[in-house]
């Protein structure tokens, strides 16, 4: 059974701050902890490919799913089973221990077009975002992988937030659409793209 920290208290008890920390500790010596941020979008169901990439590259992972994701896209179960810790999507409460090391990188994978560009316009209304929100100022590496349907990239506030977080030192994989090609065949997905982003040149 998937175990999910419970909401609760007043806004200035949630606390994202206390749920990524400084970067640089690792989960266990030797081993780099990562997130995994996770949003909803049909291709989530694979999200266990970059955890599983992550682990066989020495990562030590923790996912953050938003809310919605959490409610059917992709299976809590066998994600929980490849980290061996419960997926979080809600705020813990000031009593409650942290279920994560503060993490060395973040990635999110896939990302939306709703998070996206709430998380450019410092919108952190759930665990995720107010992760990802904090993750910047910290010196947290974090690379994306947008996953958003051509009618929505054209949107003007889409490609802002893109260029915002460009600015914030995010690193940005190549688009996706999660449409069929002309032959009918969706693409994949570069699950492992993230990783290489966090790791390759230009990587602290």
């Amino acid at each position: 059974m998937t175990e999910r920290t419970q909401a609760g208290g007043t806004p200035t008890e949630r606390t994202p701050a206390g749920e990524a920390g400084k970067p640089g500790k690792p989960g266990k010596p030797g081993k780099p902890f990562l997130y995994v941020v996770v949003c909803a979008a049909g291709i989530a169901a694979e999200v266990d490919k970059l955890v599983g990439a992550a682990l066989e590259r020495d990562w030590e992972v923790g996912v953050i799913a938003t809310p919605t994701a959490l409610n059917g896209f992709f299976d809590t179960t066998a994600v929980e089973t490849l980290t061996g810790r419960p997926i979080r999507s809600a705020w813990r409460t000031p009593a409650d221990p942290r279920p994560f090391p503060p993490p060395d990188a973040v990635a999110v994978a896939p990302a939306t077009f709703n998070t996206i560009n709430k998380w450019a316009a410092g919108i952190a209304d759930t665990l995720a975002l107010g992760t990802l929100c904090e993750a910047s100022g910290l010196g947290v590496p974090v690379a994306v992988l947008p996953c958003v349907a051509d009618a929505l990239a054209a949107h003007p506030a889409y490609r802002d937030s893109l260029e915002r977080l460009r600015g914030m030192g995010v690193r940005i994989g190549e688009p996706y659409t999660g449409e069929p090609g002309p032959d009918g065949v969706r693409a994949e997905f570069g699950w492992e793209r993230a990783l290489d982003l966090l790791t390759g040149p230009g990587a602290p």
